[in-house]
């Protein structure tokens, strides 16, 4: 069976590209005085994009804004996507911030109370893309991955450089939203990329819905 295509843009602006996408987005979930629900992943590649949003025309004060992941680490550590986010973004904005509980003492307690307080949908969630296909803390060959209907935030243990474990959404939170954005750079997210647009291969990002999905991606990352 043919995956659904995805819609791409290609751009080599792709902070101002996911920017708009993103201001766009919220402002029609803000019209009518309504609060929306906006999750975010770390990285720069995202940075970039939350740090053009500051000079937006939009009411950041009715903006609620989740973590898809994080690290389990110290307050301010550069690993900690929180402690990039607030440079750029969260501390520059009248939004109202929810950080995982990542330094809880039961960290499974922990995901569950974070589950509490999510929207019954987000209006839009904006994903990365790993070398290995991985998004939010979904790696591959871990049990999140088969994560059941009532279970949207988990706190599993990846493998990886760093060990760390991580607090993440799952797919049953994610493929609720009205609006996925993808953004994917650079020639090292060259063959990940080339996977989830076919939507043939078997990562972690091809289990994310298709059809309320933007993938933002520059040259490099599409072979160009």
């Amino acid at each position: 069976m043919t995956a659904q295509p995805l819609e791409l843009v290609a751009s080599a602006d792709t902070a101002g590209a996911a920017a708009r996408i993103i201001v766009d987005t919220l402002r029609g979930a803000t019209a009518d005085g309504r609060r929306a629900s906006f999750a975010v992943s770390g990285g720069d590649t995202p940075g970039h994009a939350f740090a053009r949003l500051r000079t937006a025309d939009l009411d950041w004060s009715l903006v609620d804004v989740f973590q898809v992941d994080e690290r389990v680490a110290p307050a301010g550590h550069p690993a900690r996507n929180l402690t990039r986010l607030s440079e750029v973004f969260l501390s520059r904005l009248p939004v109202v911030s929810h950080p995982m509980p990542v330094l809880a003492t039961h960290l499974p307690r922990a995901a569950g109370d974070y589950a509490d307080t999510l929207p019954a949908a987000f209006d839009l969630i904006q994903l990365g893309l790993g070398a290995d296909g991985h998004t939010a803390s979904l790696v591959p060959g871990d049990p999140v991955l088969n994560a059941v209907a009532d279970v949207a935030v988990s706190a599993p243990y990846p493998p990886g450089p760093d060990a760390r474990q991580r607090m993440t959404l799952t797919y049953p939170a994610i493929n609720r939203a009205g609006m996925i954005l993808w953004m994917v750079t650079g020639a090292s997210k060259r063959d990940a990329l080339a996977a989830l647009l076919s939507g043939e291969a078997d990562i972690p990002g091809n289990r994310v819905r298709r059809d309320r999905a933007i993938v933002v991606a520059d040259d490099a990352a599409l072979g160009r």
